[in-house]
């Protein structure tokens, strides 16, 4: 009877795991929708991606407002924070 309610209470878990990743991903794609890149003006390792040649993606930014790293601000905000820029920048 041990066994049957282990296996009971691993099947809740996983239910509610898939329910909480379902609803992150959803969070994220309607954040995606009311966000956009902004260039310059992220912290030092606080990117979201990009962070220029021989870089992976996320917290690869080397210095604070490192030009060619850019993270997720909220739409009509980049323009008003210095160094921030729309666009990537030329290598």
């Amino acid at each position: 009877m041990k066994t049957l309610t282990s296996k009971a209470t691993t099947l809740a878990l996983a239910g509610a795991l898939a329910a909480a990743v379902s609803a992150t991903t959803v969070q994220a794609q309607d954040w995606a929708k009311k966000a956009e890149k902004c260039y310059g003006v992220a912290k030092a390792g606080q990117n979201d991606c990009k962070a220029g040649p021989g870089t992976s993606c996320q917290g690869t930014s080397k210095v604070d407002g490192q030009e060619n790293a850019w993270m997720f601000v909220p739409k009509g905000v980049c323009d008003k924070l210095a160094g921030g820029s729309l666009t990537e920048p030329k290598a």
